[in-house]
């Protein structure tokens, strides 16, 4: 079990404070879904999502790049 949690709705890393998903969590992430790489984009897809609601503020590109961008 990881300690790079989402804090919600501040999507901040609750291990670092950082931006969620921290530079950890990406490492943690892509390990766990390396046999299914798509599975980990349909995942974070899921977050990019929920954060869109929480952080109606955020300019879409900005969130996309953060949630997904980085999968690229």
């Amino acid at each position: 079990m990881t300690d790079h949690g989402p804090v919600l709705p501040l999507w901040l890393c609750a291990g670092c404070s950082a931006p969620w998903p921290c530079a950890t969590r990406r490492r943690e992430l892509l390990t766990e879904y390396a046999a299914s790489p798509v599975a980990l984009v349909l995942y974070m897809g899921s977050y990019l999502v929920a954060a869109s609601q929480d952080m109606s503020w955020a300019p879409a590109g900005t969130l996309h790049r953060r949630f997904v961008g980085w999968l690229a």
